[in-house]
């Protein structure tokens, strides 16, 4: 029987329109291979809200959002909102959402592809093999602490703040998603803190100790995050799952995707405890490149795929998805960011139709 699933698209802004287009073909291409029916509804936001309604993130974004099942996201922002008040910038609406949705673990893989080892900046033996998962804590911390803003001091100086601040039950949350994340790779979790310096790290080390408890097969470890950074380029194959708050996270996920070679090659998923994820690469909206078919699609594809996995459990045909990829690398497409001698250069939409024509041929 055909399963049906309403999908709210946000395409965003910069090449962000030419990545979800990929990812639109490449759905309706695997929908009919597994049953899978997908009602798409496109809704804007970042800059291209801003210029439509002068939010960052309309409501009404917001309620369509809440009544999908899934939500696959583009790229925000670019140079053109730079300049713009805080609460008016495209970043902003993309906090909003994650709050407005309660997407509190955001789940970013950093995984070496055996085709593009030699991509990445790191010598070959520190990088291959490297495969690591990212769990982020997104609601919460530094991000979303208060007070925060700029005051004016009684001297007439002005003084920025923004504070750091977790619950135990933030903690909590976000610890055990890390553990089950664990428990299905290879049992292995790095909490990351800076419990040496800061009382909520400390805080988070102790919950994040105390939630252990619970899961007595998987090994735990702790590390100063400016330890974790440097372990990360000195040594990556030491990690497997790793577990930190909001600003941490957000350092060292990225960190994480360059030792793969391009930051383009790579999705992400943020997920709450109910309601619809967000799926989104983790790459920005490339607005030097916009509309001239340079862009690289492959980890807007993949955050579909990851879509599919984690938001409505379709495990056969996310497969599906990441093996088309690994077999258009492994005909030698690539675009501009990952692009090598021997390689054949290709744009945008002619990797997209690279990967149809891998998703249509018949299983091995």
């Amino acid at each position: 029987m055909t399963q049906n699933y309403r999908i709210t698209l946000l395409p965003g802004d910069g090449i962000g329109p030419e990545i979800m287009a990929v990812a639109v073909e490449v759905l309706n291409a695997i929908g009919p291979q597994h049953d899978l029916q997908f009602q798409f509804e496109e809704a804007p936001i970042g800059g291209a809200a801003i210029d439509a309604t002068g939010e960052p993130l309309p409501a009404a974004t917001l309620e369509t959002c809440r009544r999908s099942d899934a939500v696959l996201l583009a790229a925000i922002g670019g140079y053109k909102w730079d300049n713009l008040p805080r609460h008016q910038r495209p970043e902003t609406g993309l906090l909003a959402l994650r709050a407005g949705l309660d997407l509190f673990a955001n789940l970013r893989p950093a995984t070496i592809l055996p085709q593009l080892v030699d991509a990445s900046s790191l010598k070959r033996d520190v990088v291959e093999g490297v495969d690591i998962m990212v769990v982020r804590e997104l609601t919460g911390g530094v991000y979303f602490g208060q007070p925060k803003g700029i005051f004016e001091t009684e001297t007439g100086e002005k003084r920025g703040v923004n504070t750091m601040a977790y619950t135990e039950s933030e903690i909590d949350r976000i610890a055990r998603v890390a553990f089950e994340t664990a428990r299905k790779r290879q049992r292995k979790l790095c909490s990351v803190d800076k419990a040496n310096v800061l009382d909520v790290s400390q805080l988070w080390r102790d919950r994040v100790t105390a939630i252990a408890a619970d899961y007595p097969d998987v090994e735990l470890s702790h590390l100063y995050v400016d330890n974790a950074a440097m372990q990360l380029v000195r040594q990556p194959k030491q990690f497997d799952t790793i577990v930190t708050g909001n600003l941490f996270g957000d350092i060292l996920s990225d960190a994480a995707a360059m030792l793969t070679g391009s930051i383009g090659m790579l999705p992400s998923a943020s997920i709450g405890a109910s309601g619809p994820g967000v799926y989104e690469p983790v790459h920005g909206s490339a607005p030097d490149i916009a509309g001239r078919d340079l862009a690289n699609p492959l980890a807007q594809v993949l955050s579909a795929a990851m879509m599919l996995r984690y938001g409505l459990n379709q495990p056969e045909a996310a497969s599906k998805i990441e093996k088309a990829v690994l077999q258009v690398l492994d005909e030698g497409y690539r675009t501009g960011d990952i692009m090598s001698e021997g390689m054949t250069a290709v744009g945008c939409k002619a990797m997209g139709g690279a990967l149809l024509k891998a998703l249509d041929r018949p299983a091995e």
